[in-house]
């Protein structure tokens, strides 16, 4: 059920003459966006509870038919209220009220055409985005480049993530959000030459935090970063023009009227906000209707622990077996079953799978033109016939979903085969995860059959790279705060062997504990989660820890902030339905030992999973104090679990 209500008010503000400055603030009236022309140019200021959070800081677009920065004057302005109350089953909430005051702001340039910013100011949010009438005779434009910024205060540090260079790494497919974090970062160091994906976390000293990011990017639009510091500011960039083997515009092709995607700001004095905001969905719409209910879930992936060699009938078996032991909903059976397996083979697999309760999710290649990746399928996703002839095999076969991998950059023209993707997929009633890809921007609400995308640093690389292995909890402790706060996020994760290769003896060694690693389960959210077990682990892990496991929910109503830092520890807790968990990682180099304070758990039994001095994982009973206080003592890359 959903209800939505516009009361547009259409008041004309009052205006100062010299510099048209306008006030728009939030309904508790916390946060105030200033907006002013100087000199012919645009600018929005942001203060929070009296406290300046963001400077003058410019707004402005080129086009291919005029430009918008410079020479500009202030024509009208016109307020209004949002209302607005809907269901969503995938985000950290279920059930969102959005209340926010709105402000179109519109301006002239030199050639006589208008171009409008829209404001969206909630209590901790602000969304802005530009829109483009029709001018004229004129109905497409380019648009080349944004000067939409983000000027902070000096005392600000940062926690960003640097833009992978085009076309490197392997097969060529970076850009794909893999990139590591800098914490608490001087913007003077902030020179990457290939700026710094969204979303990217700052630190105003005892101001607050601020966190900036962008949603509602689909095929009308390409997908933006911030560039590096320079002269002071952070400005929105738009793909470079290498990326997509150099195939493809880097502005965007937009028909008139049209808009920008939202550009978005958290603030708060604490991260509370930062960890619980829904803005990235709050803004956006539904753009189809779902084929089917489709089902959420967990699910095991042999290729994750036991590699390629595992591609075949034999070891599927296990792992289909290992998802029928655990309660789990589906596998996934990943690259190469093309061809080390085969389609007859699959659809037998499929069915003895069905058998067991299990649904499958199939592996494919994003590539056609844009990458080297050899893993196979290949060119069944890139073009329209090849893939809804593959999609009527799939449904026919009982597959539930796919993992669509190594796609090429930002661009307009991969935003598009994004969407085509999930267009498709859903007239063949298939959820799809995204791989070596970028950002969801809001596509939780856009596309009902899109249950998740990697787009950060994963399990992958704890296999790979012993750097990352080393950093695992560093990593987590940062991502409740950055990527995974505006959207669902497909790490792969829950390594329960010791040593992350199939003999499980020596080699990649793991270096945080089971109790890190059960954590991680609730910490990291996304509506279907491959977990990296083995089949081993139902003899080698402690019943308990497999039963905790075997009961995770994958989708919650509720997520709330309860302690942490950035690169340091995080606390999260989240309920489904009636049951609270609460989930904390530490990622220094001691033991931490914090008084929580649970506030939904309090005066409740409780039953703990944590980490020993001696790294071992326990579960025990324990109570929350009447006034919701519980003391734990999380390990040095340790974690816990509490659960009601």
């Amino acid at each position: 059920m959903r209800i939505f209500t516009v009361f547009c008010c259409l008041l004309l503000w009052s205006v100062n003459c010299r510099a048209n400055e306008v006030i728009v603030s939030s309904p508790d009236g916390q946060v105030r966006v200033k907006l002013t022309i100087i000199d012919g140019e645009a600018f929005y200021g942001v203060i929070y509870k009296d406290r300046v959070f963001l400077e003058n800081s410019p707004l402005g677009l080129v086009t291919n038919e005029g430009d918008f920065t410079s020479g500009l004057r202030y024509i009208s302005s016109a307020t209004g209220e949002i209302k607005d109350t809907y269901r969503q089953d995938r985000i950290k909430k279920s059930e969102v009220t959005y209340e926010a005051n709105t402000l179109r702001f519109t301006m002239q340039n030199k050639a006589g055409r208008e171009l409008s910013v829209v404001f969206r100011v909630s209590a901790n949010d602000i969304a802005f985005r530009y829109e483009l009438p029709a001018w004229e005779s004129t109905r497409v434009c380019v648009i080349e480049k944004e000067t939409t910024g983000f000027r902070f205060p000096a005392e600000t540090t940062t926690f960003l993530s640097s833009m992978m260079t085009s076309m490197t790494g392997f097969g060529r497919t970076a850009p794909s959000y893999e990139s590591g974090y800098a914490p608490d970062a001087p913007m003077e160091q902030n020179t990457s030459a290939t700026g710094y994906v969204f979303p990217g976390l700052f630190r105003m000293g005892d101001r607050g935090w601020a966190l900036v990011s962008e949603t509602g990017v689909r095929s009308l639009y390409p997908a933006s970063h911030l560039s590096a510091y320079q002269d002071g500011v952070y400005t929105v960039d738009y793909p470079t023009s290498d990326q997509n083997n150099g195939f493809g515009s880097t502005g965007a092709q937009l028909g008139l009227p049209g808009e920008t995607p939202w550009r978005t700001i958290t603030l708060g004095e604490t991260l509370k906000p930062i960890v619980e905001t829904t803005i990235p969905f709050d803004v956006v719409e539904p753009l189809y209707e779902p084929s089917r209910d489709y089902k959420y879930g967990r699910g095991t992936w042999s290729w994750i622990i036991w590699q390629d060699a595992s591609m075949n009938y034999d070891d599927q078996v296990k792992y289909i077996d290992l998802a029928a032991a655990m309660n789990f909903e589906y596998i996934l059976i990943d690259a190469w079953w093309d061809r080390d397996i085969g389609y007859d083979y699959m659809k037998k697999l499929i069915n003895y799978a069905a058998s067991k309760g299990v649904g499958v999710f199939l592996w494919y290649n994003s590539n056609g033109t844009f990458n080297d990746a050899p893993q196979t399928p290949m060119n069944k996703m890139n073009t329209s016939i090849a893939r809804k002839k593959e999609m009527k095999w799939l449904k026919e076969a009982g597959v539930k979903g796919l993992k669509v991998d190594f796609f090429g950059g930002d661009k307009q023209e991969t935003m598009r085969l994004y969407e085509d993707i999930l267009s498709d997929a859903n007239d063949y009633g298939l959820m799809i995860i995204f791989h070596g890809s970028t950002l969801p921007r809001g596509w939780e609400r856009m596309y009902p059959n899109f249950v998740g995308s990697e787009a950060v640093l994963a399990s992958e690389m704890l296999v790979f790279v012993q750097d990352t292995r080393e950093k695992e909890a560093f990593y987590a402790s940062l991502h409740p705060f950055i990527r995974n706060t505006v959207g669902s996020m497909e790490f792969g994760g829950v390594m329960l062997n010791d040593y992350l290769n199939r003999g499980n003896e020596k080699g990649q060694k793991r270096l945080t504990t089971d109790g890190f690693q059960l954590a991680t389960s609730v910490l990291f959210q996304n509506p279907v989660q491959m977990f990296a077990l083995t089949p081993d682990n139902l003899t080698g892990v402690p019943d308990f820890e497999l039963d905790f496991l075997k009961g995770v929910p994958v989708t919650w109503d509720d997520t709330v902030f309860i302690d942490g830092y950035p690169g340091k520890y995080s606390i999260i807790a989240r309920r489904h339905d009636k049951k609270w968990y609460v989930a904390g990682v530490n990622a220094e180099d001691k033991a931490k030992k914090l008084t929580l304070n649970l506030p939904m758990l309090a005066g409740k039994k409780v039953t703990l999973y944590n980490d020993s001095k001696n790294r071992e994982t326990y579960r025990k009973e324990v109570k929350v104090s009447e006034k919701g206080e519980l003391q734990v003592t999380v390990q040095s890359k340790g974690g816990f679990v509490i659960a009601l």
